[in-house]
């Protein structure tokens, strides 16, 4: 199990600029995200264990360092994405990988799966992380689709695949990450295609960190904790000290609680003012429909009229020439 360690202050202003990348994956449970996670590592170092309340395990980091000498710490945050985990399962969760990504998230690694449909929960997942951390974060978004044996195996290529019948929602998810995105194959036993699909992915970090100025996402957030590891530091008692840090992260999973309440509330008002919409478009079709169907009974009334008249216009002219 992957933990955290308090930093220095000086440990932490110079992070940036250290080769270090550190990478949070997101996704639903099933879609591969561990299994993204240990090809990152070249390692089997996370594993799912699924509990009778279905939530696998807690929030971890593991880290590698890659032939070039690149250090890469990768966050698996299971159960961020499952809708029916409670708020404060969340919060935890949520401090917990903040605390864990203390220098800042240079990406967020968001999890889809070839195998299954994109579904209405993730969208309104990734929606609930925009609404926590701010539409910026999605500057710091990349889609891994999983699966690659799978499409291989029935000759198709990723752009095929999203060519078809990829539906709006996940456009738009791939166009709000500048259309980053890159296909791994979790099974493969090739060194070689498991080597380039991870050098893909590092190659779009890279770009990220370079738009967005080599500067990782922080937020209010990070910063108070921050606050609480330089409070940390400067304690000459450890007790003392670390019932302080728990208290800060207390407080600040609080805060997190409380903008998740928030975001559910404004993504629940933003789904119902859509179904009101939708529902409002369908009564509009169908009256327009009603409404094109009454022609058509008076176009075709019209015309049985018309043609009656001209039949006995016809018979008339007939009777008058005999």
């Amino acid at each position: 199990m992957g933990g955290s360690s308090v930093l220095a202050v000086d440990d932490w202003e110079i992070a940036s600029h250290n080769d270090v990348r550190t990478l949070v994956l997101f996704g639903r449970t099933g879609n591969g995200k561990s299994s993204t996670g240990n090809s990152i590592l070249g390692r089997k170092a996370f594993e799912s264990r699924a509990s009778s309340s279905g939530i696998t395990t807690s929030c971890e980091m593991q880290t590698t360092t890659m032939n070039d000498g690149q250090i890469v710490n990768v966050i698996d945050s299971p159960g961020l994405f499952d809708c029916s985990v409670g708020i404060d399962f969340l919060g935890k969760e949520i401090v917990k990988c903040i605390d864990l990504a203390k220098d800042g998230i240079h990406a967020v690694i968001v999890v889809f799966s070839v195998r299954t449909r994109f579904t209405e929960e993730e969208e309104n997942a990734l929606r609930s992380v925009q609404t926590l951390f701010g539409r910026k974060i999605a500057d710091y978004m990349i889609v891994v689709f999983t699966g690659g044996d799978e499409l291989e195996e029935n000759g198709q290529t990723l752009d095929s695949y999203l060519g078809g019948d990829c539906p709006e929602p996940l456009k738009e998810v791939l166009s709000l990450c500048g259309n980053r995105y890159v296909l791994f194959d979790n099974k493969t036993k090739d060194k070689k295609k498991r080597f380039e699909q991870v050098q893909e992915l590092l190659m779009n970090v890279d770009m990220v960190i370079s738009n967005n100025s080599g500067r990782p996402y922080r937020d209010e957030l990070f910063i108070e904790l921050k606050k609480g590891a330089n409070e940390l530091h400067k304690q000459q008692r450890v007790a003392d000290s670390m019932q302080g840090y728990n208290d800060q992260l207390n407080r600040i999973t609080a805060m997190v609680e409380s903008k998740l309440m928030e975001a559910t509330a404004r993504l629940e008002q933003q789904l119902a003012n859509e179904q009101a919409a939708r529902l409002k478009a369908e009564q509009l079709a169908n009256s327009a429909q009603m409404k094109s169907n009454d022609d058509i009974k008076k176009l075709r009334r019209h015309l049985e009229q018309a043609h009656e008249e001209l039949r006995k216009r016809e018979q008339h002219s007939t009777c008058a020439i005999l």
